[in-house]
């Protein structure tokens, strides 16, 4: 009689592989924070060893949820010897998996009221989403000067998922007055929708330069393809002068004889 051999997974085992897919789950995650990002600075962020931020990287590149960045050029001034390190961004499948499941249905939605009521309800949802948005934050935006409330508002959607961040940005002119800040957001819940529907968008922005208090331009946006979205804010019009919100009760009165 044949003696079939059936093999017991080692409970060890299964626990090690649920930990392998938790850990790969905080790298995608944090590439998609921080991206672009080389595994030197995951493996230190994260506590893992290179080989071990190597084998998650490999794993995610192998689905599909991230890819290598294409930096191009390194930038006037920048040319480095050597061949640079590896950086990664999560693909547009990469977002999608953090996301969740929702988006098709949400997407069916929106093409219900465009089609049925027309574009300009599309628009007013869009519009009501974000006032939400601003009526939430709005007590917790309220530093005197625009830098203050770029960190402020950066921490606020981040706590609400979208991965956000700030990094400085050189203005490009020796002794200019003018300094920008980019508001960077990772990951952003409704992406595969507003790749349908850029009013989601673009009344997004509108809520950030109200937020603000000063004009914001957009750069990119992961709807459109970009690795992360992207919001200029000019924080300095003159030296040691920050902008200021328009009417803002905390801003300095004018100078006496400038009227």
């Amino acid at each position: 009689m044949a003696t079939t051999h059936v093999r017991v997974q080692d409970p060890s085992d299964q626990d090690a592989s649920m930990h392998d897919a938790s850990t790969r789950e905080r790298v995608l995650a944090l590439i998609a924070s921080e991206g672009p990002v080389s595994a030197a600075s995951l493996a230190a962020d994260l506590g893992l060893t290179s080989a071990g931020v190597r084998r998650h990287l490999a794993c995610l590149e192998e689905d599909g949820l991230i890819a290598v960045h294409d930096a191009g050029a390194h930038g006037p001034g920048k040319a480095q010897r050597g061949r640079p390190a590896r950086r990664y961004v999560a693909t547009r499948q990469g977002q999608s998996r953090m996301a969740g499941e929702y988006p098709e249905l949400a997407s069916a939605a929106l093409r219900f009221l465009r089609d049925h009521v027309g574009p300009e309800a599309v628009e007013a949802f869009a519009a009501e989403r974000f006032a939400g948005m601003a009526d939430r934050y709005r007590d917790g935006v309220d530093a005197p000067d625009v830098a203050g409330r770029v960190d402020q508002l950066a921490g606020l959607l981040a706590a609400d998922g979208y991965a956000a961040s700030v990094r400085p940005v050189s203005a490009g002119l020796p002794g200019a007055s003018l300094r920008l800040v980019q508001l960077c957001q990772g990951h952003c819940p409704v992406q595969q929708i507003a790749a349908e529907f850029p009013e989601l968008c673009e009344a997004e922005a509108q809520v950030f330069t109200e937020l603000l208090g000063t004009h914001t331009q957009r750069l990119a946006t992961l709807a459109g393809g970009g690795h992360v979205c992207t919001t200029n804010v000019p924080v300095v019009t003159a030296p040691g002068r920050s902008v200021e919100r328009p009417n803002d009760p905390l801003a300095s009165p004018p100078a006496e004889g400038s009227r």
